[in-house]
C-alpha cells in the first residue's frame, strides 16, 4: 500500500481520479493550487485508488496524505 502526499501547502482545485480506479506511475491524480499556480500531483507507482482523503477546496499542508493506493 502506498500513499500520495501533498508536495507543498495549497488548496485542492481538482481531483482527477475516483476510488476504485487504477492509476499508473506518473498519472496526474490531483491539481493543487499553490503560490497562484496550478501544480499537478502525480501517482508515485501503479496501483488502485483505495481512499481519497481530501475534497475540492480543502486547504492542505506539505506532507498531508491526499490519496491511499493499494
Amino acid at each position: 500500500m502506498a500513499v500520495i502526499e501533498s508536495p507543498m501547502a495549497g488548496k485542492i482545485l481538482e481531483i482527477l481520479v475516483e476510488e476504485g480506479k487504477a492509476v499508473a506511475e506518473d498519472d496526474e491524480v490531483i491539481i493543487l493550487e499553490a503560490i497562484k499556480m496550478e501544480n499537478p500531483v502525480y501517482a508515485p507507482e501503479n496501483g488502485v485508488v483505495k481512499e481519497i482523503k481530501v475534497q475540492v477546496g480543502q486547504q492542505v499542508a506539505e506532507g498531508d496524505i491526499l490519496i491511499v493506493l493499494k
